[in-house]
């Protein structure tokens, strides 16, 4: 490898021994009652959290209770983390290419190993509920998301990778990077826009499986008492209702009512070109969200909505029609007529 392949690489090496002292893993979770979120944060050697609220939280559904002796990876993932360092700091001091193809195939696997571990972690915790527990809601299992978001019940639940999770990704595609770097200068021109495609497109590949589960560009939690609405500038109480507005570039606009997502695109066209997806809060499921294109709606004047807009969303036809026996006047709409309303 050149020189400054090299020394990139022995920095990402060593970038590593701060995941020592990051966490490497989190998840948290929101509810009306906990706006603020409760969390818990794997590290290479322990966990930290609000494990006595969660715990507590998790009796009465019968899941098994949080603890440290849970996880015998904590035993063992400094030892691989250490690995990984020495792999690399090793390439880059004998300047082997086999060696950095070591070090990105490590990591590769340490990745997939890592999330198929989580995943079976999550489904004996989500699925082996105590059947004496209080709380038993039938065909419903609690099993959080290996990443990115999922609704439970009234909580939505997130797990992600934290700091030291981040540190781990950035050196493996450094890695990859300086690979594709030295295979592009190593290869005659006639060869190397092929060959370089190739180490591009496989370099593509993992930023995506890595970077787009973490930033589907669905919709993300909204934070019932702390989130503001992105027109009238109110903090969002009702679980009931709100919508959310994501750009192509995946930014997310928040708001507490229907009409306050409708009025905030009628007044700004520019803005209503960059939306790419539109949903709605199920007014049945808190915390869930369903596709504007293919919600329910409910117009009815009895309709209490925070900012007057008296419009409920439903991801079924049964849903609303349950809830429409409830008001004599609602009437049924798409979401074409709902636009329309204001």
């Amino acid at each position: 490898m050149k020189p400054i392949s090299r020394i990139v690489l022995a920095l990402a090496s060593l970038s590593l021994i701060s995941t020592y002292f990051l966490p490497l893993w989190q998840i948290q979770l929101w509810a009306p009652q906990y706006p603020e979120g409760l969390n818990m944060k794997i590290w290479h050697n322990h966990l930290s959290g609000a494990f006595d609220i969660i715990n507590g939280l998790n009796h009465y559904i019968g899941m098994k209770l949080i603890k440290e002796e849970m996880f015998p990876e904590l035993g063992y993932i400094g030892i691989l983390i250490g690995i990984y360092i020495a792999i690399g700091l090793l390439a880059a001091i004998s300047g082997k290419k086999l060696l950095l193809k070591v070090f990105i195939l490590t990591g590769l696997l340490y990745g997939v190993a890592a999330l198929y571990d989580f995943y079976q972690w999550g489904y004996d915790y989500g699925h082996n509920l105590d059947p004496n527990a209080a709380i038993k809601v039938p065909g419903m299992s609690y099993q959080p998301p290996v990443v990115g978001y999922k609704n439970l019940l009234n909580f939505t639940a997130y797990s992600g990778p934290d700091k030291g999770g981040w540190v781990i990704i950035s050196a493996s595609l450094i890695a990859i990077l300086i690979l594709f770097f030295e295979f592009r200068n190593s290869r005659p021109k006639n060869q190397t826009k092929s060959g370089a495609g190739k180490m591009a497109a496989a370099a593509a590949l993992l930023a995506v499986f890595l970077f787009s589960s973490c930033s589907s560009g669905g919709p993300v939690p909204i934070r019932i008492g702390k989130d503001e609405c992105s027109h009238c500038k109110m903090t969002i109480t009702d679980q009931k209702f709100g919508a959310e507005a994501i750009t192509k570039t995946n930014k997310v606009f928040k708001f507490d009512d229907v009409n306050c997502l409708v009025n905030y695109m009628n007044g700004d066209k520019n803005f209503t070109g960059q939306v790419k997806d539109i949903y709605i809060v199920d007014f049945v499921k808190a915390g869930s969200f369903v596709a504007a294109g293919t919600a329910f709606f409910l117009h009815a004047e009895d309709i209490k909505s925070p900012m007057g807009g008296s419009v409920a969303a439903f991801s079924s036809e049964a849903d609303r029609k349950t809830v429409q026996q409830e008001f004599s006047s609602a009437e049924p709409m798409t979401w074409e007529k709902v636009r329309s309303l204001y």
